[in-house]
């Protein structure tokens, strides 16, 4: 973990946009107009997906990724003018929000500004061809870090935009490019801003396993952490998918959480999705009971939670990233969005920073039952994601470690929505509601 990443970073939300398809008009000055309603959302980060130039030549769609760029230093003229996004900077710095922007290092468009002025910054196949190192996006190629200048060139960008106020950089298929790199970039950062967030778009262990056995360069998450702050979660998103196709149960998917308080150091941060924009929307994939009970653990997990707008209204479409395909906003008629702004405040008690975590082993199949500890207070979290009834036991199955207390019977607040939980006999009633309760010990 890079040793000075600030742990208040789990008590964050990170709200990521796609500026094209936030809007109608698609630019940065709808996004600054909806700043404030975001911010109401206790939202504490806005994530823009690439606001450069995108490139034209083997453009995909009709308007061509926005991960296919074409000039680093430059901004999308589709949405707006650099005092356009500036002015969106500073609105959000005025409602207390940071804004990250999102650099892919990785590859280029085939007709970036980089080709033209240095050809020698890229990969080049055995037959001297541009390409991929694997698998075949036909709208890219890929960029060779053993070229030192590229890094020069690189961090100089970087640098550019956190100049101009920009307060982190969330870093596309980061683990392909050398950790050695991603060193240098922050350190040079850290001088201009000593709290720039860096976060890593690392990548499936699958895929980081084929990666390698084809020769080429990919780093784990492990060895990501020593330049970042936050990693993504696909070491556990996979088996979360497989969970809601039926091709793992609950307990699987779980395990691989709790791997993860041991295999990662003490102060990690992980990205906390159910979607994103790689990814299917979450609301086509649950029902509504329960795409709240994976709402609210979504927010309890140990770590910064990410929203994908458009989440908040329950939209099912996830948007096409190379055509014009505007988020559907009709669900926000719907209280949902109230609900996920209660659990983004909680997120700030600082217990989900500081507090010492664990998901627990019990008799019950089909709930989650989770755990905070800071100073004799606990935190408890159960999520009936498979609309179970009955009463849970409070109990853990756990070798011992962090064994759950004895709770004295009576009344307790839920603190999702002020209702009184009834504990008897160490047992609590399931609901179809999410419950989180606070016991001093």
């Amino acid at each position: 973990m890079a040793k000075d990443t600030d742990i208040s970073l789990r008590n964050m939300t990170i709200y990521e946009v796609y500026v094209r398809n936030h809007s109608e008009k698609g630019d940065f000055n709808s996004v600054t107009n909806d700043l404030e309603r975001i911010k109401s959302l206790s939202m504490d980060i806005v994530w823009l997906m690439p606001i450069h130039p995108v490139g034209k030549v083997n453009r995909k769609g009709s308007l061509g990724s926005p991960y296919s760029i074409y000039d680093y230093m430059q901004i999308n003229e589709d949405y707006g003018t650099l005092n356009d996004f500036t002015n969106l900077l500073n609105r959000a710095h005025q409602l207390n929000l940071k804004v990250m922007i999102d650099v892919v290092y990785n590859h280029t468009s085939h007709d970036s500004i980089y080709l033209t002025e240095n050809p020698d910054f890229y990969y080049r196949k055995s037959d001297g061809s541009l390409g991929n190192k694997v698998a075949d996006w036909s709208d890219i190629i890929d960029l060779d870090y053993a070229n030192r200048k590229l890094w020069d060139k690189q961090i100089e960008a970087l640098k550019y935009w956190a100049s101009l106020g920009v307060d982190g950089f969330r870093c596309d298929v980061a683990s392909m490019v050398p950790i050695e790199f991603w060193l240098e970039a922050r350190e040079k950062l850290k001088e201009i801003n000593p709290d720039i967030i860096m976060l890593a778009e690392t990548i499936e262990g699958s895929f980081l396993e084929y990666v390698r056995n084809q020769g080429i360069y990919a780093a784990s998450d492990c060895e990501m952490y020593q330049a970042f702050d936050i990693c993504y979660d696909y070491d556990t998103h996979g088996e979360f998918l497989k969970y809601l196709n039926g091709e793992a149960t609950l307990e699987d998917y779980l395990e691989k959480k709790r791997i993860q308080e041991y295999i990662y150091p003490e102060n990690y941060v992980k990205l906390r999705y159910l979607e994103n924009h790689d990814r299917p929307r979450i609301a086509s994939m649950l029902p509504e009971d329960l795409l709240l009970q994976w709402s609210a653990f979504l927010f309890f997990e140990k770590g910064s939670t990410l929203i994908y707008a458009g989440q908040e209204a329950k939209d099912k479409k996830l948007p096409s990233l190379f055509d014009k395909d505007p988020v559907d906003w009709s669900g926000l008629k719907s209280d949902f969005h109230l609900k996920l702004k209660k659990f983004a405040e909680l997120k700030k008690l600082p217990i989900f920073a500081n507090g010492r975590y664990k998901l627990h082993n019990i008799d019950k199949k089909g709930v989650i039952l989770g755990t905070y500890v800071l100073n004799g207070e606990w935190l408890f979290g159960v999520f009936n994601v498979e609309g179970k009834t009955g009463k849970l036991k409070l109990e853990s199955h756990s070798e011992g470690y962090f064994d759950i207390p004895k709770i004295d019977d009576g009344e307790y607040e839920n603190l999702y929505d002020g209702s009184k939980i009834i504990i008897e006999n160490q047992s609590v009633e399931l609901a179809h509601k999410p419950i989180l309760f606070k016991v001093d010990i």
